[in-house]
Order: C-alpha cells, then structure tokens, then sequence
C-alpha cells in the first residue's frame, strides 16, 4: 500500500483530525456508550476511506528530464543531513569524472508548525551551510559539483531541478532505516515511481562516522 502523506504537513493534518475524531467520540460516550461505539465506528471507515482515495489520487506520474546537449554527464544528488556523509563522498567519486556535472540539491527540512508560520529562514541556512561545506570537499576530491537548497519536500525538490538541470542519473542519500523519515515515507520508492531516470539510493551512518565505529 503506497503511503498517503507525500509530506511532514499532510501527516502533521492527519494528526489533528485524528485528534478532532477522538473528540468526538469522548462527547458520543458522555451521551451514550453506544452513540461513543457508533460514532467510532463511522469515524473508522470515513478516515480509512479518506487514506485509501488520497492514495490513489497521489499515484506519481512519470516525468523525464528535458534532454541536455552531449558530451557532458548529469548526476542529481538529493541529500539532506546525510550531504557530507563519507558513503555518499565515495559513490561520487567512483561516478563522476572528467565529463560529469554534479548538482546537490539539499532540502531545506523544517517543523510543520515553522512551515505553517512561513519560518524557513533557519531551516534553509542549516541546509545551505551543511551544503557548502560538502560541496567544498567534493570539489577538493575533484568532483565538478554545485549546490542548492531545495523544497522542503525531496520529491518536490527534485521535481524543481529537473525543470533547468536535466540530470541523467539520480542519487539520493539517506541515513539508515530506523533512522530515517525520508525511508520510513519510502521516498526512494516514490523517487522510482515518479521519474524516469535510473535512481540509486546511498546509505549514510553519520553515527559510526562520528564514534569512529568500523
């Protein structure tokens, strides 16, 4: 079954009408415990019903890239804490060479309540400094990168760099599962659906990195 919230906001909502729904209930139990039961039992097949339409309306479309002019080769990475991750360093180095441009796209991720207040400006300067640091050691590997800070919603981001960068190649780096919300929204799987590019998805364990842990 393909997960009904494409975004941190979607799920964010669902949350509060689930918190409406309880209400309710509360309010049928005080009249009648089976008017609480009956209201439950309504409220029930109305959201699962809900989630299973807006699964089937939210089915991606597959969008190609406009082409680009040849002798050059285009690889669109999707990273977020995981940019400068030393998995992710080494999957560019062993792709791009000579003929290779790297463009990193990193989303700016906030808090659906800062999302909602139009607060972004300190989600897209944590984003745009991890970007630049990573870009600066990409480029001292040798790697042709540039960067930018993107949508807070990865699909959407890279739905945006599609429209001017053409890329022939997807990577989008994650941290492992478990510590992961893009994985545990299958943003990778969304990311094959919607695009018809080959995706690869790197995996980045910032903590062994950090402990030093083999």
């Amino acid at each position: 079954m393909q997960n009904p919230f494409r975004t941190e906001e979607s799920a964010f909502h669902f949350v509060w009408l689930t918190i409406g729904c309880a209400a309710l209930v509360v309010v049928g139990a005080l009249v009648g415990v089976w008017v609480g039961v009956s209201v439950f039992a309504v409220e029930t097949v109305v959201l699962l019903g809900w989630a299973a339409r807006r699964g089937e309306r939210e089915l991606p479309l597959k969008r190609e890239p406009v082409p680009h002019a040849p002798g050059r080769r285009r690889l669109l990475v999707v990273a977020n804490e995981t940019v400068g991750g030393q998995e992710l360093l080494a999957e560019l180095r062993g792709r791009a060479d000579d003929t290779t441009d790297v463009l990193v796209v990193c989303p700016a991720l906030n808090s659906p309540v800062k999302h909602w207040a139009s607060d972004e400006d300190g989600a897209r300067a944590a984003a745009s400094a991890r970007l630049e640091a990573s870009l600066q050691v990409m480029r001292e590997a040798g790697i042709n990168a540039r960067g930018e800070v993107g949508d807070a919603d990865p699909l959407q981001a890279i739905d945006d760099a599609l429209r001017t960068f053409a890329p022939d190649e997807l990577v989008v780096s994650t941290h492992p599962r478990g510590r992961s919300h893009w994985l545990e929204r299958d943003l990778v799987y969304s990311v094959r659906q919607r695009f018809l590019l080959p995706v690869s998805h790197v995996i980045v364990d910032l903590g062994e990195q950090q402990t030093g842990a083999p």
